[in-house]
């Protein structure tokens, strides 16, 4: 039995189609983590911060994880529900925090697909250059520009946004595909770096206690959260899997396979590369370990995973964002276009196509930050503040609304109570140690990834965006949403998940 502040069970709502099982919902979450993205470039960033200690920051960064994917995993098993989290905290905390985690994840999201369309543009620009295409008229092609990649990374966000319109199913074997392939190139390279690095294995890689300094430490273990970010993109499609448990199971074997990939990735780059060439090779790093290991053109399959991992996690984020946005929707918190259904496909395909152009749109403003790595380190940085607290705020909705479970069954209790709340009593901390750290680490505002009051400006408004626009839908729209924690319009549309 659980306790819930709000009374009423949630409304009954249209059964959406049942089309997804556990390996559909395991493509769609470990493309939007993206372990060959997050290896090829944020291992480069991450280790920027803590230097030669990527698999200790990322073996201590999982263990808050893992009490949050627990908090998911029983909430959803008493309330599947495409918003989740936005639902979840406001029927069990408060209908703000609840609209805050569903407004954060969205803006969140949308600045993930805005850096990752430059990441993609990059990873074919590389391409390109290594095919011998490095001009275009009398313009030199240049990976490294902001300009340039996320130009030809728009071209890719169509593409991918266009294909998440026609079907979930659809989507889910095209990333499949593409898991497979980056999968094989990134274990058989991580492990040839393994056995033939030239820098020795040293323990001291494992040694959470040798970072370098305590901000070096939060810093370093928000950067490898935003790592795992993704893994509740199973829980986006939570109510199109025949079973509520397989989106569960599907989020739990995410999480463990990324933490394999992860430290797979950290010694192999470790032992390959120094801690100077980790740091200095930012968005071509997975081309450059490639490259140190083998000879063209075997060194290009890095970059072609690194490509496709890309893509893959751009569809991916569009996907759970639509889905978010068509829960919200349908709360009347947002607008009604995001959860207009197409006639054809069954989808959300206005919002679909929306969240697209406001993701190109976002990418089109980071055009002030010139170089991509600053662009990369500004956006992963902002983001993982506003992920932690989303995470956060999810399981302290797990422990309030399970918390009854203490005085009936403690082992139950531990788990659907303790580790939660643990878990996000640390990721609170560390976001705001973090917030402290940037706020005492400058004196004036400058558009840089290096100022610390522009990467604390940057997650603060993305809350203080959502304040304003919690108090839209609560007075303007005047949705139910605010009176009860969860919708309430029984009227609403129907996904139709099957493929065309």
């Amino acid at each position: 039995m659980t306790d819930k502040p709000y009374g009423a069970d949630p409304p009954a709502r249209p059964a959406l189609r049942k089309s997804l099982g556990v390996l559909d919902g395991v493509a769609i979450a470990a493309s939007s983590t993206a372990a060959t993205t997050t290896i090829g470039i944020g291992l480069g960033v991450t280790a920027g911060v803590v230097g030669l200690h990527l698999p200790a920051i990322m073996l201590l960064a999982f263990i808050p994880i893992l009490g949050i994917a627990g908090a998911y995993a029983r909430l959803n098993r008493v309330e599947p529900n495409a918003g989740n989290g936005y639902v979840w905290v406001g029927r069990s905390l408060t209908p703000w925090l609840g609209f805050m985690v569903g407004w954060v994840n969205i803006v969140a999201t949308v600045a993930f697909l805005a850096y990752t369309t430059a990441v993609t543009g990059s990873a074919m620009m590389q391409l390109a250059g290594q095919a011998g295409l490095h001009r275009v008229g009398g313009l030199t092609l240049d990976p490294g520009s902001t300009a340039q990649t996320t130009a030809v990374g728009i071209v890719a966000l169509v593409a991918v946004t266009l294909t998440a319109v026609t079907g979930i199913r659809t989507a889910a074997r095209l990333q499949t595909g593409l898991l497979v392939f980056e999968y094989v190139v990134l274990i058989g390279f991580c492990g040839y770096g393994i056995v033939t690095g030239p820098h020795p294995f040293s323990l001291s890689w494992f040694d959470p206690f040798a970072i370098p300094s305590a901000s070096a430490l939060a810093q370093g273990l928000l950067l490898s959260v935003f790592c795992y970010w993704g893994f509740d993109a199973a829980f986006s499609v939570n109510e199109e899997v025949r079973e509520p448990r397989d989106a569960s199971r599907a989020g739990f074997i995410t999480l463990g396979t990324m933490l394999a990939l992860f430290l797979l990735g950290s010694v192999a780059f470790q032992r390959v590369l120094s801690q100077d060439e980790l740091a200095g090779h930012g968005a071509e790093g997975l081309a450059y370990f490639g490259e140190r290991l083998a000879a063209q053109p075997l060194a290009t399959l890095p970059l072609v995973a690194l490509m496709f991992s890309a893509v893959a996690s751009l569809q991916a984020g569009v996907i759970p964002t639509a889905r978010g946005m068509f829960a919200m929707s349908r709360d009347r918190t947002l607008g009604p276009v995001w959860s207009k259904v197409s006639s054809r496909y069954g989808t959300p395909a206005a919002g679909t196509l929306l969240i697209g152009a406001l993701a190109a749109a976002v990418a089109g403003l980071a055009l002030v930050i010139p170089r991509l790595a600053d662009m990369i380190l500004a956006t992963v940085n902002a983001v993982g503040i506003v992920v932690a607290l989303s995470y956060a705020l999810t399981a302290l909705a797990a422990a309030v609304r399970f918390r009854g479970l203490l005085r009936q069954d403690w082992r139950q209790g531990v788990r659907a109570v303790v580790l939660p709340g643990l878990s996000a009593a640390a990721l609170l901390g560390l976001g705001g140690y973090l917030c402290w750290s940037f706020y005492t680490s400058a004196d004036h505002l400058e558009l840089s990834p290096d100022n610390g009051w522009f990467l604390l400006l940057v997650p603060a408004v993305m809350v203080a965006s959502g304040v304003v626009a919690a108090a839209w839908a609560k007075w303007v729209r005047r949705s139910p949403y605010f009176r009860t924690g969860d919708g309430t319009d029984a009227d609403a549309p129907q996904l139709l998940t099957t493929a065309p």
